[in-house]
């Protein structure tokens, strides 16, 4: 436990501070709607849901506040530069910004569920209150506005009254239907089996989030929950007053109450952060009208798409991602890619996997279906957007590198970038030494991944630097022949699938025997584990970290770190 905490100190800080501001702003607004003079009498008709109601409102505006900012990715980039000479414990929260936004959803969920439930509770209790059993101080506050020198405090105006049909009719109850269908499909398509198997289903249905923005924002014009006027209180005292209501037509200490909706404040919260979010889409757009020229297309085995790409003015960093858009396959969808070349190559590149529709559209666009590729110039168009970049791993002394099929393409980048690194004898590298760990269940994978190993591995042995890279490929899946090929060549100094010197373990590495040696071997470091793969490995991993860090900070520690799109 103390180990988990030792590297999960930030984020646990992160999460206790958006915990106890969502718990300070719940409790101080419940508070003051329990115990403020001007809503006694909505009280007297409510009970304690308007304060119920009242307070995940509150909550609701202050997460919709904080949505947006997480999937800036433009201001993501800039504090990550920001904050290049700060520890990488910030930088790594910065990675988990898709984290917090999913974290800020879950809030927005549970207070809009709290807010329809107390105010469905609200309408009913209203329509009871101009029941007869409702009682004679209920039923002449319900009875209030009929006269026009009067303001009414019950919505309901009588009995018989359809409430469903009136509450369709007001601002507050159209906006509210429409705010709870959007948010309904943003949250159901994002469930991962969806993501995962209909991108485009959770692509366009999170961009009803315009739709639940504006109708937040107009929402609270609607002032179906009223309260005391100011000039009201000063001359009907309320504690006084309540007692007597047969004498407030007739008595001068207590004049009839009148009421006022409160004013709409849901847009002093997202005002700041929409307009952000419109500069950032700007600043998008931009992006996206300048032109990628496709260079270079090549195609892989196991259905992966190799295309080199240039813009002007463009600069990266290793373990970088950008966003790709194909026009003529969608003008709307935007989908991530970790580059693949280093910032030393004068382009750069991506390889993208066949894995859904938009995936093996765009392979089709490129005729890498047929194998029939085009000529460059009537190859489709991209629009290119960039991202923010890793280069925490080129700045610790020992990383490790785990990684599961073609997911190895952020270290493809990082490695690349070591190599050129190696190669420039006036470059000094803070990077000392760099495990490997890729495990693969389709040998065809290793195709031109292994090139670059090979390469890095001939470099490091010319500069005498053997000790510099440690890899391990693991093969978990293979037929007869292959068995039978892999036997037969055994022996050779080169790995028969891979032709590496480093020969192929076959099987799933034991994650307990991998992290004791890398804490016997650095007992005193800071080790940095990189991890690109599926979420059970993930959890694996991270609790191999937690479990062989030491709790004395002179000891090892394993710092974890997922790619996250």
């Amino acid at each position: 436990m103390g180990c988990w905490i030792l590297n999960e100190k930030l984020s646990m800080l992160l999460l206790l501070v958006w915990l106890g501001l969502n718990f300070y702003l719940f409790i101080d607004t419940f508070h003051w709607y329990e115990d403020e003079d001007a809503y006694i009498y909505t009280r007297i008709m409510l009970g304690s849901t308007l304060a119920w109601a009242r307070a995940s409102a509150t909550c609701l505006n202050f997460n919709c506040m904080l949505i947006l900012l997480p999937v800036s990715r433009n201001l993501i980039s800039f504090l990550r530069g920001a904050s290049i000479c700060c520890g990488g414990a910030l930088r790594r929260q910065l990675d988990k910004n898709i984290m917090f936004h999913k974290m800020v959803a879950h809030g927005i969920a549970v207070n809009t569920t709290i807010h329809i439930v107390a105010h469905l509770i609200n309408i009913e209790r209203y329509h009871t209150s101009q029941s007869k059993e409702a009682g004679e101080l209920r039923n002449k506050l319900s009875g209030l506005g009929k006269s026009p020198n009067e303001s009414y405090l019950n919505p309901i105006r009588t009995y018989e009254m359809n409430t469903t049909g009136e509450v369709l009719t007001t601002i507050a109850g159209v906006t509210g239907v429409v705010i709870t269908v959007a948010l309904i499909l943003i949250t159901t398509s994002s469930t991962e089996l969806i993501r995962r198997s209909c991108y485009e289903v959770f692509w366009y249905t999170h961009h009803l989030f315009v739709v639940f923005f504006i109708g937040l924002i107009i929402h609270g014009m609607g002032q179906l929950v009223r309260g005391q006027t100011p000039q009201s209180l000063l001359r009907h005292n309320v504690t006084y007053c309540k007692d007597r209501y047969w004498e407030w037509e007739n008595a001068t200490q207590c004049p009839l109450p009148q009421f006022s909706g409160n004013k709409p404040v849901a847009w002093k919260w997202v005002l700041s952060p929409m307009v952000l979010y419109i500069c950032e889409r700007i600043v998008r757009f931009w992006r996206f009208h300048q032109e990628v020229v496709i260079t270079k297309v090549v195609t892989h085995s196991s259905g992966v798409l190799e295309l080199h790409m240039k813009k002007r003015d463009f600069k990266m960093g290793p373990g970088q991602y950008i966003f790709l858009q194909c026009p003529s396959v969608s003008q709307l969808e935007w989908h991530p890619f970790t580059l693949t070349s280093a910032p030393e190559e004068d382009f750069f590149s991506v390889h993208i996997r066949v894995t859904g529709d938009w995936t093996a559209a765009v392979f089709k666009a490129f005729g890498a279906e047929e194998q029939a590729f085009k000529e460059l110039w009537t190859l489709p168009r991209f629009g290119l957007q960039t991202t923010h970049f890793k280069m925490l791993i080129l700045h610790l002394k020992i990383n490790v590198n785990i990684l599961t099929s073609i997911n190895f393409t952020p270290f493809a980048s990082i490695l690349k970038s070591v190599w050129y690194k190696c190669c420039n004898l006036n470059t000094a590298l803070v990077l000392q030494k760099v495990y490997f760990y890729w495990i693969c269940r389709d040998p065809s994978a290793f195709e031109w991944f292994a090139d670059l190993l090979f390469h890095l591995e001939t470099k490091m042995t010319e500069k005498g630097k053997n000790y510099f890279l440690s890899y391990h490929i693991f093969l978990t899946g293979w037929d007869e022949s292959q068995a039978t090929h892999i036997a037969l060549h055994y022996d050779d100094k080169i790995d028969v699938i891979t032709g590496l010197r480093q020969k192929t373990c076959y099987g799933r590495p034991n994650w307990d025997n991998e992290f004791k040696k890398l804490a016997e071997n650095h007992p005193s470091n800071s080790i940095g584990v990189f991890f690109c793969g599926p979420k059970t490995l993930s959890k694996i991993i991270q609790k191999m970290c937690n479990s062989y860090s030491s709790v004395d900070p002179r000891g090892v520690q394993f710092h974890y770190n997922k790619e996250s799109f």
